[in-house]
């Protein structure tokens, strides 16, 4: 008896090769690559930035920038269809019918001036040729299906109402709305809190189940990998280094590059039975001693956005406290992790304690309270405080050097002369990776992982003993995490610093920590060491945020799937 053949591939990269226009004159960012897809199979491509993996699904799309970016050779065959020969008319049809693309940032992906509602019955119309009630009724049926509450509410909403969560779910209920044969997810749960990504990922599998679509997921998490392949390419300088299914990529890699991805995944539970972060250096500052002043002390911290002029939009209620009579302290040397998901209160507080917002409550920095303090009377503190925050390429200004953004805070402090600051710079450069040559150069010329760590320098500049780090690693690939990671372990032990590490992912928090506090609501509703909250959790909400990081195993996935 002859087994039946196999169905023929839903989608088939083959021999993709694409060019970019540089002043220097053409470069290879995708060589040579081929991949299939087949029907109701979830492939997932991971690698670092600048790997190919977003250049990939945008010559898929037909979205690639005609300024920059060229097909040079290969083909990309939708069935029978090869759709590098398609004209842009043909591509319309298929973009959006055949194919649906969910991008990273569901906020620039949406129209802020377009309710929901019209800009999921445009694609329907579109691609359906559905006009009024009819095309109405099945964009909210598609809110339904994201298990998005109150969908006919929503449709009258705009994107700035809604969550980051249920902004993601509009976004894959708009691509699904046509029941493509392939949908794409580039980065979909990259921004999300870990709760709202367990949520999005579910989701993702009991769509894909029921309509049967195909998924390419592009990702650089390892766990989320895990947990939803199927298949998995890795992918690193524009070329495909190893392919294969999930088990074996993860139980038996053969490239080193994908031996360095996954070990540079943060495991929770990794460091079960210690007190403190790993130790980096053999140069560490003995600063963490309970009988030492704290860097930081915040008693009863409150924070509330609005005040009761506001009262009239609230229809008389008053505003609720983004942050409620909050505590804690933190010593020399010392990692308070705070974690909660996102509208807990975590970044009010760090702004909070900088003194960048107004709060309630007592705040003091090396000894000094820094409540109702002017902007100039906070300047001698800023020496004391800095903060990193998570995208490092908006808070570097483009038009300025980085060498110069570097020495900016020295100048505003009056700092040594001009030569003392460009060697304090080249110094700082060194310090966190980078050659000196970089001072000369703009933040659009450096990866994320490097524009970071230039923050990381800028921070340094003023030789703080304590620096609140806002989701510092949140946007930074797994290999380049560890390194910036390692970077700031090291610059704690051998400089004494003093760190409130903001974050969402607990397994970063567990790797970096040594107290914990976790957020809810504005309130703290657990905190004390780093063992007594990852391996005791008292709080069912931190029991809950434990159970949805993902587990960087294909294997648990899949006997957690059968007992299921």
């Amino acid at each position: 008896m002859q087994s039946a053949p196999a169905a023929p591939p839903v989608l088939s990269v083959r021999n993709l090769s694409v060019d970019a226009r540089t002043p220097e004159g053409r470069r290879r960012v995708l060589d040579d690559i081929g991949f299939e897809l087949a029907a109701g199979e979830t492939l997932c491509i991971a690698g670092e930035s600048g790997s190919g993996k977003s250049v990939t699904s945008l010559a898929i799309m037909g979205l690639l920038p005609k300024a920059s970016l060229q097909i040079a050779s290969g083909s990309i065959l939708l069935g029978d269809r090869d759709l590098v020969k398609l004209s842009n008319k043909a591509m319309r049809s298929v973009r959006g019918g055949d194919i649906a693309m969910v991008f990273q940032e569901p906020m620039t992906s949406l129209n802020p001036v377009m309710s929901i509602g019209a800009q999921l019955t445009e694609a329907i119309r579109e691609h359906q040729g559905t006009e009024g009630n009819a095309a109405e009724a099945i964009a909210r049926q598609m809110l339904e299906a994201v298990q998005i509450t109150e969908p006919g509410r929503r449709l009258s909403q705009y994107p700035h109402e809604l969550s980051g969560g249920m902004r993601q779910r509009v976004m894959i209920a708009m691509a699904l709305s046509c029941r493509p044969k392939v949908l794409i997810a580039d980065e979909p749960t990259t921004a999300l809190d870990v709760t709202v990504q367990a949520q999005i990922l579910k989701l993702m599998r009991e769509l894909k189940q029921e309509f049967g679509t195909s998924i390419i997921l592009i990702t650089h998490d390892m766990g989320v990998v895990a947990e939803m392949a199927d298949r998995v390419v890795i992918m690193q300088n524009g070329r495909i280094v190893e392919d294969g299914d999930a088990l074996s990529i993860f139980g038996r890699p053969k490239q080193p590059y994908t031996q360095q991805l996954l070990a540079a995944v943060p495991r929770l539970g990794a460091h079960a039975g210690t007190d403190g972060p790993p130790h980096v250096t053999q140069h560490k500052v003995e600063t963490l001693r309970p009988g030492h002043t704290p860097v930081l002390n915040v008693r009863n911290l409150n924070v509330t956005y609005g005040s009761q002029g506001s009262r009239w939009l609230l229809k008389g209620k008053m505003p609720a406290p983004a942050v409620d009579d909050v505590s804690f302290d933190i010593l020399p040397g010392e990692t308070l992790g705070l974690v909660g998901e996102s509208g807990s209160g975590k970044s009010t507080t760090g702004k909070a304690v900088l003194g960048l917002i107004p709060f309630a409550g007592d705040v003091t920095i090396e000894g000094r309270a820094i409540g109702g303090l002017s902007h100039r009377a906070m300047q001698p503190v800023r020496r004391s405080a800095q903060m990193i925050f998570q995208d490092p390429y908006a808070s570097l200004d483009p038009r300025m050097a980085v060498g110069t953004a570097i020495a900016e805070p020295m100048v505003i402090h009056g700092i040594g002369n001009k030569s003392e600051r460009q060697d304090r710079v080249a110094a700082l450069l060194a310090r966190v990776g980078l050659t000196p040559d970089a001072a000369t150069r703009y933040p659009h010329e450096f990866s994320g992982g490097q524009r970071q760590r230039i923050c990381i320098a800028r921070a340094l500049a003023l030789e703080p003993k304590l620096i609140v780090a806002d989701e510092s690693v949140a946007a930074l690939d797994v290999s380049v995490r560890a390194r910036v990671l390692d970077l700031l372990l090291e610059l704690q032990e051998t400089m004494g610093l003093a760190y409130l590490f903001i974050s969402h992912d607990m397994a970063v928090v567990e790797r970096m920590s040594h107290k914990v506090a976790v957020m809810r609501y504005g309130k703290i509703v657990e905190a004390g060491t780093r063992r007594e909250v990852f391996e005791h959790p008292r709080d069912p909400y931190t029991q809950a945020l434990m159970a949805a990081v993902p587990i960087p195993d294909p294997q648990a996935h899949r006997k957690t799937a059968l007992k299921a």
